[in-house]
């Protein structure tokens, strides 16, 4: 049926296009068979799933790269950021212990009972900008004798003060100083001894006055400058005796 139509449709034409159209036609895909036809077609549809499914797998695996690649990128930013801020920690611990506290261990018993061995404390530099060191202020400073060493006092004279110690007892401007934190008495040594505080300056012993390097023994002055001093002490955090941490204030007495 189908060479019929193919016949009646050329009779309109001549010879030459029949040829010509027969021609086209051996060229091109003719089947002949239908099992060819589905031969072919499974192989088409094979080759292309197994094309999708290597197009498939070479998208996964630059999926599984690229999230590996965006892993590293958010591993590394969060180390940076924990950098970052142990060097802001660090530059503000730096600024703190450097301008406004000082963290002090005290080696020596010279202001027993008040103040132990190894006891630790926490100073303020910032207490005396505005003000004046007060008598029974404890008190962080400079050693006039050697700058290098840190000793830790409590103020008794302050500027233009008169210091007597006779007898075993401490006098300032003729009154007998009331000190109920003091170890024991100071042992009389048969003398008497007398400072005039100067201008800036102030006199200043240990509690413990029997074992005390203070004003009244060091070698190049007798007195402790504004300047020298470092910080007035506030608190004790650790019980050096006990070896345990604590916290005890310290108030002006």
């Amino acid at each position: 049926m189908a060479d019929n139509r193919k016949y009646r449709y050329n009779e309109e034409f001549n010879d030459d296009f029949l040829t010509d159209i027969d021609d086209s036609v051996d060229d091109g895909i003719y089947f002949e068979n239908p099992d060819d036809y589905d031969d072919d077609l499974d192989y088409s549809t094979s080759a292309s799933k197994s094309s999708s499914k290597k197009s498939s797998s070479d998208d996964s695996s630059k999926s599984n790269a690229s999230c590996k690649k965006n892993t590293k990128k958010l591993i590394v930013k969060e180390i940076l950021s924990y950098i970052k801020i142990l060097v802001i920690a660090a530059v503000i611990a730096l600024i703190i212990t450097k301008f406004v506290i000082i963290n002090a261990q005290v080696p020596t018993g010279s202001m027993e009972n008040t103040i132990n061995v190894n006891d630790r404390l926490i100073g303020f530099r910032l207490a005396y900008i505005f003000s004046e060191p007060k008598r029974g202020d404890i008190i962080i400073f400079k050693f006039p004798d050697d700058e290098e060493q840190n000793f830790v006092k409590r103020v008794i004279g302050t500027p233009g003060d008169v210091v007597t110690i006779s007898e075993g007892k401490v006098y300032v401007n003729g009154e007998e100083l009331v000190e109920d934190y003091i170890k024991e008495a100071m042992i009389d040594d048969g003398t008497s001894q007398t400072y005039i505080v100067p201008e800036d300056s102030y006199f200043v012993l240990g509690d413990n006055r029997n074992s005390s390097k203070d004003s009244r023994f060091w070698e190049t002055t007798s007195y402790v400058t504004k300047d020298e001093i470092l910080a007035k002490v506030i608190f004790k955090y650790y019980d050096g005796e006990n070896a345990k941490p604590t916290f005890s204030l310290f108030s002006r007495s």
